[in-house]
């Protein structure tokens, strides 16, 4: 189907989560805030495990790329929400709006992968661990984060091309804050049941299979956890993947109820605060999450920002 002269959409409105004003800037506060934290949050994370020799392992080398992710995942939506909070007119272009659904996807998918590489590293630790040094090597370590981040790539382009492609030639209010492929697909003005194919076979592929690679590793890793014969060293293991543990459920959770469910089953505005828990909230929580669990982080945050304070203290 082509649309007739003119007639082509050339940009969209996001509804976002309210037209009330002062709400919005009750908004605009509460997520400023928590983008805030959760750029520090990160950048710490990635700062601590750069500098100090006590996190130079390779779990606390997938830690930072996870970091660096979030933070690359949230610049893609979390600014632009932001200004539409605050904006009158709130408008993306045709092109932004591909552009803003090609990085969610590409950073999204690669989000997947690397939650499975992190979870084969506790894998190898715990179930391999005279080993564990060989087999996780610096040159593997490399290969699995660049494959995370690469593996973004085929799905956000099929993805985004195929759905950009077809013709928007009537409505153009998207009732979500970010150009998401559901609440895009349904301006489409032609039969989408090829494109929905595709989606839930991508969805089942770049989101199902790392996930099922998650399982198979903590089922592994949980059959050798109750084996070991000392309470402490249960408690000891199961430490090490708990944060990791928590992450997964959190990202997955919210992201299943959004992509593997079906249209009918979610009210706009509930598909928009669980899109919120994972394109927001989890992103903040993650730093959180690995400080508060864990004593080695802990520990590296403080000797790092009692250093810069030194360091500034010296300066005068």
């Amino acid at each position: 189907m082509i649309c007739e002269n003119h007639t082509r959409v050339t940009e969209f409105i996001l509804l976002g989560f309210t037209s009330n004003p002062e709400m919005q800037v009750s908004l605009f506060i509460l997520f400023l805030v928590i983008y805030a934290v959760t750029l520090l949050g990160n950048f710490l994370i990635v700062t601590v495990t750069s500098v100090d020799p006590a996190l130079q392992t390779p779990m606390y080398f997938f830690l930072q790329n996870l970091s660096l992710l979030e933070v690359c995942f949230t610049l893609v939506m979390v600014p632009k929400m932001l200004v539409d909070l605050v904006s009158s007119r709130k408008i993306i272009s045709f092109v932004g709006c591909g552009a803003q659904m090609y990085f969610f996807f590409f950073f999204g998918s690669s989000e997947c992968f690397l939650l499975s590489m992190m979870a084969y590293d506790r894998f190898v630790a715990i179930c391999n661990p005279l080993r564990y040094s060989v087999i996780m090597n610096r040159s593997l370590c490399l290969w699995m984060a660049v494959g995370s981040w690469m593996s973004g790539v085929p799905v956000s382009m099929l993805q985004t091309a195929w759905l950009m492609a077809l013709p928007f030639c009537g409505p153009n209010t998207i009732d979500h804050f970010f150009c998401d492929g559901p609440p895009v697909l349904k301006l489409v003005t032609q039969d989408t049941t090829r494109y929905e194919m595709q989606a839930l076979a991508s969805t089942l592929l770049f989101i199902m299979f790392p996930f099922s690679l998650i399982l198979i590793s903590y089922t592994r890793i949980i059959t050798t956890i109750l084996r070991m014969p000392s309470a402490t060293g249960r408690q000891k293991a199961f430490s090490t993947c708990s944060s990791h543990l928590i992450v997964v459920s959190l990202f997955y959770g919210t992201a299943s109820l959004t992509y593997l469910q079906p249209k009918s089953n979610q009210s706009p505005e509930s598909k928009k605060l669980v899109s919120l828990s994972y394109t927001v909230i989890t992103p903040m929580l993650n730093p959180i999450i690995y400080s508060l669990r864990n004593n080695e982080v802990k520990g590296a945050v403080k000797r790092t920002v009692t250093r810069k304070v030194l360091q500034k203290l010296d300066v005068f």
